[in-house]
């Protein structure tokens, strides 16, 4: 089975980290984004990925082809017409065989085996609060009816997650066809819900599968979520002299640590070095320095250099002094 991963959006939504870095290169728990994605589809059995690139792609391609050995096919989104046309763009990679779709912001932790051995095409999905951010599926009978891509009033709050498993390739490359010919587009794009949908009008049977472990990096405050529900399974340090390690924390082997408290829920990406600091549920990219800082829930880019200072204070009794 190929996989299909469709990494080609700028990632506005987290810049300053963006303008320098696509962003699914960006670490989360010690790895960048899509290398947790990888390691999940090596370990359910795919092999061959196809990842459609756009903006900085050829860092994309240097970082996957330099660390992982299974087949990859890389393609340029040269316009940003939506997720429909990219998947579209694969068209002459795909057979009869069925396909696994994952969006290159999306980490998730489900166990697939299972959904790759139904009969029919299948969803992830997920109970939200506010299924108006996402894609919706309606469920009758244990099958989809239909699909709704960001509703004003959703009539489901299942929203579609991000991982689908089609067994129908052919069909659904034919309805992406019809669309894009036809220039049928929804909120300006050529959507992946719209094309799915024509397919369950056509008859194909789509059936839902849980996603609990679904984690979303597409914002600053999502991407510190993330890496703080990853940490828990993926910790790694190791005792540093004259500090204090407060698991869960992703430390690198080569990062430099001295005299700081490290925890919980912090990143520290290779060759950073962090001093006379404090870090908690942030993530210190690659190369970075940070000196005299107390920092929480904050992301510090590759190379960047942060730099505080200690203060002398000479404050009388009854006194308050506020540094925020």
């Amino acid at each position: 089975m190929k996989a299909i991963i469709p990494v080609a959006g700028v990632g506005s939504r987290l810049r300053p980290h963006t303008y320098t870095l696509p962003k699914v290169l960006l670490n989360v728990a010690g790895k960048p984004i899509i290398g947790h994605i990888i390691d999940k589809i090596i370990e359910e059995g795919i092999n061959e990925a196809i990842v459609i690139v756009g903006y900085l792609g050829d860092m994309i391609e240097e970082y996957l082809t330099k660390n992982y050995d299974i087949k990859f096919t890389f393609i340029e989104q040269e316009e940003r017409l939506g997720l429909g046309h990219a998947i579209y763009m694969t068209k002459s990679h795909l057979d009869s065989e069925p396909v696994f779709i994952i969006l290159g912001d999306t980490v998730f932790e489900v166990d697939l085996s299972g959904v790759f051995k139904r009969e029919h095409s299948a969803l992830g999905v997920k109970e939200v609060e506010d299924p108006r951010r996402f894609g919706v599926a309606e469920v009758h009978d244990g099958f989809i009816t239909k699909l709704v891509e960001k509703p004003e009033n959703p009539q489901s709050n299942l929203a579609v997650v991000g991982l689908y498993y089609i067994k129908s390739p052919q069909l659904l490359l034919s309805c992406l066809e019809h669309n894009i010919t036809h220039n049928i587009r929804t909120k300006g794009e050529f959507q992946l819900t719209d094309a799915l949908q024509m397919m369950i009008d056509n008859g194909e049977k789509f059936s839902t599968f849980p996603v609990e472990g679904w984690y979303d990096c597409g914002k600053p405050e999502t991407l510190l979520y993330t890496n703080e529900k990853l940490l828990k399974s993926k910790s790694r340090y190791k005792e540093i002299f004259g500090c204090v390690i407060n698991p869960p924390v992703f430390i690198a082997e080569d990062a430099e640590i001295e005299n700081s408290i490290i925890g919980p829920f912090a990143t520290i990406g290779s060759k950073a070095v962090v001093k006379d600091s404090m870090i908690q549920r942030s993530i210190i990219g690659e190369r970075a320095k940070v000196s005299a800082m107390l920092l929480k829930e904050s992301i510090v880019g590759n190379n960047a250099r942060i730099e505080g200072n200690f203060r002398r204070i000479n404050l009388g009794d009854s006194s308050e002094v506020d540094f925020r």
